[in-house]
């Protein structure tokens, strides 16, 4: 089987997934790549020697020797460039989200519906070893049926990486309701059954807004202001980016569709990295110790009592870190995926519809926060494309 050639719009922090889908004579190769950066495009003549570079996007998507382009590029830029790639015939995985406003997501699967192209978003939590555990322990019935979802999201990073470039804009994101969130939303209906069709917020910038030393204008790279161990407590950041207008901690209330209630909390500022998700059901609940390799899932589902630090079952996070990749050894399965459904087409974990119900309940949080937490009713999607989409893109029988 030859390699697909791969095109690329973007590398900057996400690069490494194109590192990833770079397999040549297993599978893959990327054989063109545009960014608008000089140093950028020299970064990825080294990565991928042979490949051709290019400032113009468009001597990408409209190349007739690429058979599918990665969009990852930043958020605001998602739905004119796979709109245009999806013209163009090219499969397209789109990295998450897949645009900051509603309408702009609904013109992507519009496209996609309408030309018959290929569309794949990556939402690459749906492939970490913890997801895939929570997910198989609620479908095996360990809980009974899910009735309310909780997560608590520490980004002890946060300062780092969302508070010194363009996510620090609300032209650029929306805000990281959207942005960040978008992985954790799309986890919460996954897990649960539904989507979000009704949701409520507050959130504030408490931290990063009072701290003046922002750098002058220009687009840093992570390299200039990402440190492991350094930057703590919060206030002795640095360099930050000159506008900062989104949150940096929120709160979430959530009622899915299925009847599910769900809670969301994010917060920038604290010093440990890692998501913690309750799973709550009629006949249990769930709870994760650590997101990565060694964290365990317990389960209590056999009596009541109270504490108890052993739980009825505990189930060890595997470890496929081993592989290329970032997000837990999830980069490589996410590009597995997408490359069969380029070469074949049908169903997929991520999903286009899911994607968008991400962004809908992130946008619709973030203006419901602005506006002193008054709920928002989540537009419904075009029930032509939802089934379009849950046929795996293919046109009615």
């Amino acid at each position: 089987m030859s390699d697909l050639r791969i095109g690329v719009l973007g590398y900057g922090l996400r690069g490494s997934l194109a590192r990833v889908a770079h397999r040549p004579g297993a599978g893959s190769r990327i054989s063109a790549l545009a960014d608008p950066d000089p140093a950028a495009r020299a970064a990825a003549a080294y990565d991928f020697p042979g490949a051709s570079t290019s400032a113009d996007h468009r001597e990408v998507v409209l190349s007739p020797h690429i058979d599918a382009i990665l969009v990852l590029t930043p958020d605001h830029t998602h739905a004119d460039l796979a709109c245009e790639a999806l013209r163009a015939g090219r499969p397209v995985l789109v990295e998450k989200p897949l645009d900051i406003t509603v309408e702009r997501c609904d013109r992507v699967l519009r496209t996609a519906h309408e030309t018959g192209t290929r569309l794949y978003v990556g939402h690459n939590m749906r492939h970490m070893p913890v997801i895939r555990l929570m997910r198989d322990l609620v479908e095996g019935g360990a809980i009974g049926t899910v009735k309310t979802v909780w997560v608590r999201h520490f980004v002890g990073y946060g300062g780092d990486w969302y508070f010194k470039d363009w996510h620090a804009e609300r032209r650029y994101s929306t805000g990281l309701l959207l942005q960040k969130a978008a992985h954790d939303l799309d986890v919460v209906h996954w897990l649960a059954g539904g989507y979000t069709s009704q949701v409520q917020a507050f959130g504030d910038l408490l931290v990063y807004g009072d701290n003046p030393h922002r750098r002058p204008p220009g687009e840093p790279k992570t390299p200039d202001w990402y440190t492991e161990d350094g930057h703590w407590p919060p206030h002795t950041q640095r360099a930050l980016n000159p506008v900062i207008d989104v949150e940096d901690v929120s709160l979430v209330n959530m009622r899915l569709d299925n009847g599910v209630l769900a809670a969301y909390q994010q917060c920038h500022f604290t010093p440990d990295y890692w998501r913690n998700y309750t799973v709550i059901g009629d006949a249990g609940r769930l709870e994760n110790f650590g997101d990565g390799p060694g964290a365990v899932v317990k389960v209590w589902n056999s009596r009541r009592s109270g504490y108890r630090e052993h739980a009825d079952a505990e189930h060890m996070v595997p470890d496929v870190a081993e592989q290329d990749g970032e997000h837990g050894g999830a980069d490589p399965l996410l590009i597995d995926e997408f490359l069969r459904f380029v070469r074949h087409g049908g169903r997929t974990d991520t999903s286009p519809v899911a994607a968008r119900m991400a962004v809908a309940a992130g946008y619709g949080a973030t203006e419901s926060l602005r506006d002193g937490g008054t709920p928002r009713e989540i537009p419904p999607l075009d029930p032509e494309l939802v089934a379009y989409f849950e046929r795996g893109q293919l046109p009615p029988p």
